[in-house]
């Protein structure tokens, strides 16, 4: 039996035999699988626990066949994948009875120490990224900072930020315009560049980027010129709304439609809004305050889809002019900006169930017109204007810490930019810093990561 299991397998494997599997016993196997039946190995993923056959595995995986094909041998028949906690390694793998005792073990044991150290002791801007054990995992999603106001004039600088590296790359298409004052959306798989203004014109222009053929097009207009425009995306819509045309302050809202290729108008705001910012949260849009020409604006309202409706909510504890907002976990957070006075620090949280706000910790830096996202689930403030000068700082806020954390700061002073964030880039190498360069770091990036922020999320 075992010659002839022997043999067949051999067979098997001469390329001129190769076929692949029909679908009749794909279907098998996955009954199989499913019924628990002739499985031999257990893989657990996040405490959910599934029955699979290492053949199958094997056939679809080449590290799982380095695995199975190799001298591994566990009588349970499980496997433990990577992407474990410290803690875990030192209580469950580090005094393993087999690991402890194994002479093979210990120079992996003692390796994986040394790079646990190395990121404790130095954090994750000075560590020895010429060992494979500390270099950090390519990104899920990338942050682009678009354009923006820098030296006194509009800019085309474009950075990608790779959140687990804390780094940012700088990927400028030179032959861009600069722009300033637009906003930036991310939908099925181009980033859009809406409206704005190059110190001459005040633009009703949108532009689309395709980050995978690194492409440039126009798309429809919209209907109206918008600089300071507020910016979301909800359904697979693009929505534009109030800004200044360079006579007005607007209350006017449209919407995009990317197969269609045109812009819809909606009903109007309430209220006159340049300078506002807008995000989406349980299926509405939420815009908050903004300048409607006289005065900065603590007021903020909700857009119901379906019925096409503005409705006024509880107004924000603060005016806030040239604000950032961002949905993040349940509420619509409301950061920074311009009280009519002074450049803000001050940041708070609407609870659409309560429809209240409440007060969270102040960043560590003023910012007006700046750009905003949410990454690796925390919520990242880019640059901006502190009221002396436009800058270049990143921060950012973990809402289970209820703290804020320094990040890298990008290389291009500027405010007037704006945000987007990209998931699941098939190039996600070309926009991500690269894994053996990270030495010759600067002063300012050793104090980064100090005893306050050694435990930034990653």
């Amino acid at each position: 039996m075992e010659m002839e299991s022997t043999a067949a397998s051999t067979r098997f494997h001469q390329p001129h035999m190769e076929r692949k599997m029909s679908a009749m016993t794909c279907e098998i196997f996955n009954e199989l699988r499913l019924e628990g039946k002739l499985c031999d190995v257990v893989i657990k993923v996040n405490g959910f626990e599934f029955n699979a056959h290492k053949n199958i595995l094997c056939s679809c995986s080449s590290y799982f066949r380095a695995l199975f094909t190799s001298g591994w041998n566990n009588t349970e028949k499980k496997v433990r994948l990577a992407l474990m906690h410290a803690e875990y390694f030192m209580n469950n793998v580090k005094m393993n009875d087999y690991v402890k005792d194994s002479e093979e073990c210990k120079p992996v044991i003692i390796n994986a120490l040394k790079a646990m150290y190395d990121l404790n002791m130095n954090g994750p801007s000075n560590s020895d990224f010429t060992n494979p054990l500390t270099r950090p995992r390519l990104p899920y999603a990338i942050l682009f900072a678009i354009g923006g106001w820098s030296g006194g004039s509009p800019t085309n600088a474009i950075e990608a930020y790779d959140a687990r590296a804390d780094r940012w790359v700088n990927v400028t298409c030179e032959e861009e315009s600069p722009r300033a004052y637009h906003g930036a959306a991310y939908l099925k798989g181009y980033v859009y560049i809406i409206g704005g203004f190059d110190s001459v014109d005040y633009f009703n222009s949108v532009k689309r980027f395709d980050p995978v053929k690194k492409t440039w097009h126009q798309v429809a207009p919209m209907h109206s010129r918008r600089c300071y425009v507020s910016v979301t995306v909800l359904s697979n819509f693009i929505y534009a709304m109030g800004g200044f045309d360079g006579y007005v302050r607007l209350n006017t809202a449209e919407r995009y439609e990317p197969e269609t290729n045109q812009w819809t108008l909606i009903a109007p705001m309430h209220e006159q809004r340049s300078d506002a910012s807008a995000t989406t949260l349980y299926g509405k849009v939420y815009i908050c305050g903004g300048f409607n020409g006289n005065e900065c604006l603590f007021t903020a309202e909700v857009y119901n889809t379906e019925s096409n409706q503005w409705t006024v909510i509880a107004p924000m504890r603060s005016r806030r002019s040239g604000i950032g907002v961002i949905a993040y976990g349940e509420h619509v957070y409301a950061v920074g900006g311009f009280d009519g006075a002074n450049r803000l620090r001050s940041a708070e949280a609407y609870s659409p169930v309560a429809n209240t706000w409440r007060t969270i910790p102040t960043m560590f830096n003023p910012r007006s017109n700046f750009g905003i996202e949410v990454v690796d689930d925390l919520l990242f403030v880019v640059g901006g204007f502190n009221g002396f000068t436009t800058t270049f700082n990143v921060e950012c806020y973990d809402e289970k810490t209820d703290e804020w954390y320094d990040a890298h700061d990008m290389s291009i002073y500027r405010s007037a930019l704006s945000c987007c964030v990209v998931p699941g880039l098939a190039n996600v190498g070309e926009y991500a810093a690269r894994r053996d360069n990270f030495t010759g770091l600067a002063l300012r990036d050793e104090v980064k990561y100090s005893a306050s922020t050694s435990t930034l999320p990653v």
